[in-house]
């Protein structure tokens, strides 16, 4: 997201008392991540048991970009509460394994993950050294980046990126799975006079991160890095929404050798900016145990209510 005329947004304590209520069912994590444990949908559905995927089985991630925050230039476009209905019936439809969100807000992502039975981590973005609650209308807690997983989460961690421009501070995020899969996000620096310098340095950095991921797991990212080239690591395999009607090229997914024969769909998206990018692959290899993943300090349990941690 690009914010026309860098306006200072300054959040009141009052704000986000409001912004924190309106997402009851997330938990904040310290100082970057919400966590949704263990919700099922009210739907009916339920995340798949955390079975470990066997060679030539499916893993399917969903890929998009929601312009929910309410001051990008893309949200005239964008029908709310609709754009929200839309994606959970993508989601019921497709039942990916994962999706991952850009442009996102914490309670209408909480809001999808119940509805479709999905375990959630969410890293809000700082605009102007604040935090950006989502407004047009409010209440719908911070703007930011998600994960959403069938399979239980076991860590995450996010971290801005060091090449910075503009008032949006870019950053990744990253969740560890039960099932021996890392899935990660991110929105990289816009095409914006303002922004683009930052672009290119951040896309090294995603595949220095990306890289450093794959000594222990089986990696997938999706993501809008607002490029046409990828940045991919270097064994990696890439898929685009490149027959996209909306801002085609954009939108990518990598993934490690783990994952054979991926494939690609776009699926067109009524109330955002951005189509929705399908990809499946075929699991090569038996998946490495789950054990021994590094601790982050501000995971927090995925079993049981979800439970505020304030910093």
């Amino acid at each position: 997201m690009y914010l026309r005329g860098a306006v200072k947004i300054t959040v009141r304590r009052g704000a986000e008392r409001s912004a924190r209520s309106a997402v009851p069912l997330v938990a904040v994590g310290c100082g970057l991540v919400l966590v949704l444990g263990g919700c099922s949908g009210s739907s009916g559905t339920a995340a798949t048991a955390a079975a470990r995927p066997s060679p030539g089985s499916v893993y399917t991630l969903m890929q998009m970009n929601l312009c929910l925050s309410g001051y990008g230039g893309c949200y005239p476009r964008v029908k709310y509460p609709a754009v929200v209905r839309e994606v959970i019936t993508r989601v019921r439809e497709a039942r990916p394994d994962a999706v991952t969100f850009n442009e996102a807000c914490s309670g209408d992502v909480a809001l999808i993950a119940q509805r479709t039975g999905y375990h959630l981590r969410f890293s809000k973005v700082i605009y102007n050294g604040e935090p950006l609650p989502c407004r047009q209308p409010g209440g719908r807690g911070l703007f930011g980046d998600a994960v959403l997983s069938r399979a239980p989460i076991l860590t995450a961690a996010s971290q801005p990126f060091e090449a910075q421009a503009g008032p949006e501070r870019r950053e990744w995020l990253c969740v560890s799975t039960r099932i021996g899969v890392d899935v990660c996000t991110a929105h990289l620096a816009a095409h914006e006079p303002v922004e683009v310098a930052a672009n290119k340095p951040q896309c090294s950095e995603l595949r220095a991160v990306l890289a450093r991921r794959t000594t222990a797991r089986a990696v997938i990212f999706g993501g809008d890095v607002n490029r046409r080239s990828s940045c991919a690591p270097h064994g990696f395999w890439t898929r685009t929404d490149g027959s996209a009607r909306q801002d085609p090229g954009s939108q990518q997914v990598y993934g490690t050798g783990a994952f054979r024969s991926p494939s690609a769909r776009v699926v067109p998206a009524v109330h955002t900016d951005h189509d929705v990018l399908l990809v499946r692959a075929y699991f090569s290899v038996p998946l490495p145990p789950s054990g021994g993943l590094r601790p982050w300090r501000a995971d927090q349990p995925e079993s049981g209510p979800a439970r505020s941690s304030r910093s």
